[in-house]
């Protein structure tokens, strides 16, 4: 298994190597500056700001010097925010987007889970027939409008939540965004669940199983849903990555200071190396939750071999 991983994390190089290609030069091909804005620079001024942060130099130089910045774990200074470097941005606001991505999956996962197993032991009954519209409808719906919703229904005319804020992430400020993150990872989570609780029920040691009077429930949570739920393993992993790194709507919706509004206004303001840390954190985390998916798939079926 360690030559397994030493492999993987050596493949991971080359591939964060090629993110971080797309996205710098795809940065710089954008229209648009980080100093540009309705009042012109005086023509010395910018001279000594793009002479400050590099960009006076030629694209190649700028991209050699990002690459070796980025090997000793310098992702640069923003060149919106003064005096703050992109890691300090990404400490002050990396916890928000964490606990609310943490927090949703959890939730997204118990829920998703019982609601999967529920509809397929009663398959084609109401019980199965009732989670699959409830999936469709989280499916189907974006959370630019349940967010709303939910804001109009339960925190503005019932006043049992607040409306928006983070409040040092108090229970009643998460439970809104939590639920809006939730609900469409839920819909995902109970069909992938469902599909493979289904399969692994008509399969023959199921059978050998319920022939030698093992109790349902013995059955469904020692043998089956171990099998079942291996599908979903491997979409926990990227889905675990987009919510914890911000949800632009969410947080956009609820006030939230979390990576998702700040990678936006960031974009819209060419703020290049702010753009450029969230996209590598984005890509590092991808790779090391695959990693841990595959590694949870060897742990859950032993026919899974890590050559």
């Amino acid at each position: 298994m360690l030559r397994y991983i030493g492999r993987r994390l050596l493949i991971a190089v080359p591939t964060l190597f090629l993110v971080i290609t797309a996205a710098f030069f795809m940065m710089r091909a954008a229209p648009g500056g980080p100093f540009d804005s309705d009042r012109k620079l005086l023509p010395e001024i910018e001279a000594n700001v793009l002479a400050k942060y590099g960009l006076n130099k030629p694209l190649g130089a700028q991209y050699l010097d990002y690459l070796v910045g980025v090997a000793h774990g310098d992702l640069g200074p923003s060149l919106k925010y003064r005096d703050k470097t992109v890691l300090e941005i990404l400490k002050q606001n990396y916890p928000v987007s964490l606990k609310l991505g943490l927090s949703a999956m959890l939730v997204a996962t118990v829920v998703g889970v019982s609601l999967g197993v529920a509809a397929a032991l009663r398959q084609n009954r109401m019980v199965d027939n009732l989670v699959m519209a409830i999936a469709i409808l989280g499916v189907c719906i974006p959370t630019f409008v349940t967010a709303p919703l939910l804001v109009l229904a339960i925190a503005s005319k019932l006043g049992w939540l607040p409306t928006a804020g983070w409040n040092d992430g108090a229970l009643p400020n998460l439970v809104l965004p939590v639920t809006v993150l939730a609900l469409p990872q839920i819909a995902v989570i109970s069909r992938l669940t469902r599909a493979g609780m289904i399969e692994v029920l008509r399969s023959n040691y199921i059978r050998t199983a319920r022939a030698k009077g093992l109790p349902e429930g013995v059955i469904v949570r020692r043998h089956a849903l171990r099998a079942a739920i291996l599908p979903l393993v491997s979409y926990l992993g990227p889905a675990c990555a987009g919510l914890i790194t911000g949800s632009l709507v969410v947080e956009r919706i609820f006030n939230l200071p979390g990576l998702g509004k700040f990678f936006v206004i960031s974009a819209l303001q060419r703020d290049y190396t702010v753009v450029m840390g969230m996209v590598i954190v984005y890509a590092a985390l991808i790779l090391l939750l695959n990693l841990l998916s595959d590694l949870l798939q060897a742990v859950l079926d032993p026919r899974v071999r890590l050559a």
